[in-house]
C-alpha cells in the first residue's frame, strides 16, 4: 500500500476534516502508541499502518478494511 493511499482510507474512514487530526494526535496501541504520523515517520510500512488502524478503530474502517 501507498502512503497516498493510507491517507486516502483514512479520509474516507473519518473524514477529510478529521483524518489529519487523528494522524496526528491519536496514539494506536498496536504501533506502540505510536500515532499514524510519527509511524510513518519511523519508517513503518503503510499496510501495516492501516491494519493497526482497523484493529483500534473497527466501526469506522469497516468499509475500507483489506
Amino acid at each position: 500500500m501507498r502512503i497516498s493511499d493510507l491517507r486516502e482510507r483514512l479520509s474516507l474512514s473519518f473524514g477529510e476534516a478529521w483524518a489529519p487530526s487523528f494522524s496526528e494526535d491519536i496514539a494506536i496501541s498496536e504501533l506502540g502508541s505510536l500515532t499514524v504520523n510519527e509511524a510513518l515517520k519511523e519508517g513503518r510500512e503503510a499496510d501495516e499502518i492501516w491494519r493497526a488502524v482497523c484493529k483500534q478503530c473497527p466501526a469506522e474502517t469497516e468499509k475500507y478494511r483489506y
